[in-house]
Order: structure tokens, then C-alpha cells, then sequence
């Protein structure tokens, strides 16, 4: 069967991880994926340990996390030579992406406007950390330093503790799927119209947009959020619990839930409690609700109380470590794990009807795929 984006083109001249994350997914959908790089290659070919591979393959984790099912090339665009095969190589393509500083590509004629003069149905994906506009447009941007400037991090972490960031480079990851969704809708627009456009993705922007409900309860009231640890600011008890032998999660989303994980503890009384028999009123006696259910939990070992509550339909989870997740029965029967030319990686999280997704190529060596790409492309000059 036809994969989703079987026959689209996609250059990729982006490093570390945002670019890198929006062409890895066109790939897993079926785009051939060309990554463009330095004679160093990408920065997090470097950044390990861990690494994989020994000697000449030896390439740190965090790149194959991001890279798989690619191709690679090494181009030096600085040189006459490496330019002339970039835009020649660019040509062939229906999709360019780049996160070079704002006006950074401008003197190389690899711009949005020069290149579509010539090549006016290209769809060109600017990445940068605040986008093509704005006063803060020539700055250079990173993952933390957004998490901080998006407000991400005034409410994360615990309420008497400094803020925290996410574990993961979150603004990096979400900015390359909103990327991937804009270059997926200009793919449509294109085969109406036959033209593409310039897709202006700024990390800034896209964690912001993922505050959601946070940014909302400020905009609703003009009260800014704060740091409430693992609670929940809309829903109580949505929170993190003690139990006897460790820590569970218990995501009550209803009164429904409440008042049959109130009776799994004992506590028939509680909910009908005109303090907690609401959502509404928990949130607003939030403290009152925590020192009601805590102690009885402290009495449950981590096991009985998962067993209980999911006879019970409440929501509950243990915290897993990546072990566990990776054992997780759950997981294995979706095949979660892969291992791509026996590379490990984690396939794309999108399950089609009709169309294959996932990639069994691994991420590319440095420079791999440079003759058989760039050969035929020189030939013809």
C-alpha cells in the first residue's frame, strides 16, 4: 500500500532537534527525507553519552531519536561548489526546511523569496526561536530559554520549590509537529492552487499555544496561574498520592469517580459533602479533599489500589520508569518499539486504516547518502 506522503521530496536543512522532529515524522509518513549537513554534521551526532555504533558509526542516541528514516548528504553551501549542488538538490524538492537565524540565508540566495522566484510551487519552513516578525525576530532561540519566556515554567514544578522545566526539550518537539501539520496543509493548498508558501514556525510561539488551558484561565480572569506542583488548577483530586509502598497517580474526572473512589476507601460520607460533592467545590476546598483522602491511602499497597480502582473504572496509574514503560504490556501489543536496521527507536505514534506508517530505515550515517544523491544532480550541470 501507498504511504501518506509516498513521492513528496523533503530537504531538511535543519540541526539539533525541532527541524530534525518535523522531517523525522514527513518520513515516518512516507516523504523521502534528504538532511543536509556540515562536513561536522548535526551538533547532536555529538551528544552522548549514550552512543550507538562503535568507531566510524559511533553516534550519540539523542541524534537517532530524531533522524530516522533518512537520508543525509554533506554540503558545505559556504563554498561555490556546495552551493551550487544545495540549490540544485533544492530544486528537486517540494518542501525545504531551515532554522537558520532570521535573514541568515538571505546572502546565499536560499531565502524564501529567491528561491521561489524560480521554484514558485516550493514549500519553505522557516524554524527559528521567534519567528520572521516582531522586535525579538534576529534572536537565536532555545528550548529552555522558551520554556521560561512562554510562562510554561511559572507553573510547573511545586509551589514552594523554583520553577522547573519540562524533561524533555517540549517547545523543540511541539514546534516540529505544528511545523509538520503547516507543511502538510500547504502540501493541500499546493495541489489546488499549484503553489507553495513560507511556513513561519517560532519556538516561542508554539509554547505558548501549548500552555492551553492555563493561557485561557489567565485570559478568563486575569489572574496569572501559579506553580501547584502535580495538581491539577481545574480538577481535584488530580494529583499524585502516597500510598504504602510508593506513589500513584489518581485522575478523578468526575463526581461519579469521586464518590465510587470515596466508597472503595471507606469514606461514604465524603462525597456527599456539599464541600466536595462537586468538582467546583473540591477545586475550591482543594486542601480540605487532599487531607481527606491521603491518610486511608497511606493503608493501600500500590498494587491492591490499582487493582481496586480499575474494577471500580477510576482512573489510576503507577509512575513508571522507562523500564517499565517499555515493558508495558499495553505498549508492546502496539509495538511502540522498533528497531529500524537494529537501531532502537520508538515508531511514530499514528495508527492508519489504509495507509503504512513507519520507517524501517534508521538514521543515516554522516554523509551516506552524498553520491547517490548529489551525483546525478552534478551530472547534469
Amino acid at each position: 500500500m501507498r504511504k501518506p506522503l509516498e513521492g513528496i521530496r523533503v530537504v531538511e536543512m535543519a540541526r539539533i532537534l525541532a527541524g530534525p522532529w518535523a522531517g523525522q515524522v514527513l518520513a515516518d509518513l512516507g516523504a523521502e527525507v534528504i538532511k543536509v549537513e556540515s562536513p561536522s554534521g548535526d551538533d547532536t551526532r555529538g551528544w552522548g553519552p549514550p552512543f550507538i555504533g562503535e568507531s566510524d558509526t559511533r553516534t550519540a542516541a539523542y541524534y537517532h531519536s530524531c533522524n530516522r528514516g533518512k537520508k543525509s548528504v554533506i554540503v558545505d553551501f559556504k563554498t561555490k561548489e556546495g552551493l551550487a549542488d544545495l540549490k540544485a538538490l533544492i530544486a528537486t524538492a517540494d518542501v525545504f526546511i531551515e532554522n537558520f537565524k532570521f535573514g541568515g540565508l538571505v546572502k546565499y540566495g536560499l531565502d524564501f523569496d529567491t528561491l521561489s522566484s524560480s521554484q514558485p510551487e516550493l514549500i519553505y519552513c522557516s524554524i527559528t526561536g521567534f519567528g520572521q516578525t516582531g522586535p525579538d525576530a534576529p534572536k537565536a532561540g532555545y528550548d529552555f530559554l522558551m520554556q521560561g519566556l512562554s510562562g510554561l515554567m511559572s507553573f510547573t514544578g511545586e509551589p514552594d520549590g523554583p520553577p522547573q522545566k519540562v524533561g524533555v526539550a517540549i517547545t523543540d518537539i511541539v514546534t516540529g509537529l505544528y511545523a509538520t501539520i503547516g507543511i502538510q496543509a500547504a502540501l493541500s493548498v499546493r495541489n489546488l492552487t499549484g503553489k507553495g508558501q513560507h511556513i513561519d514556525m517560532a519556538l516561542l510561539d508554539a509554547a505558548t499555544a501549548v500552555t492551553a488551558n492555563q493561557a485561557m484561565n489567565y485570559l478568563a480572569t486575569g489572574t496569572a496561574p501559579h506553580r501547584l506542583g502535580n495538581d491539577h488548577p481545574n480538577i481535584v483530586p488530580y494529583r499524585v498520592f502516597e500510598v504504602a509502598d510508593g506513589y500513584v497517580i489518581l485522575a478523578i474526572g468526575n463526581d461519579g469517580q469521586f464518590g465510587k473512589f470515596c466508597a472503595l476507601l471507606g469514606l461514604h460520607d465524603l462525597s456527599n459533602d456539599a464541600r466536595f460533592a462537586t468538582n467546583e467545590a473540591r477545586v475550591r476546598n482543594r486542601a480540605d479533599v487532599i487531607a481527606a483522602l491521603q491518610p486511608p491511602m497511606l493503608k493501600w499497597m500500590k498494587a491492591d489500589l490499582l487493582e481496586a480502582c480499575t474494577a471500580q473504572s477510576v482512573p489510576i496509574s503507577p509512575i513508571n520508569d522507562m523500564a517499565e514503560v517499555f515493558a508495558n504490556p499495553q505498549l508492546v501489543a502496539r509495538g511502540l518499539e522498533i528497531a529500524p536496521d537494529g537501531i532502537p527507536g520508538v515508531r511514530v505514534p499514528i495508527v492508519m486504516s489504509e495507509s503504512p506508517l513507519g520507517s524501517d530505515k534508521a538514521a543515516p550515517l554522516l554523509g551516506a547518502d552524498t553520491d547517490t544523491v548529489l551525483g546525478p544532480l552534478r551530472k547534469q550541470r
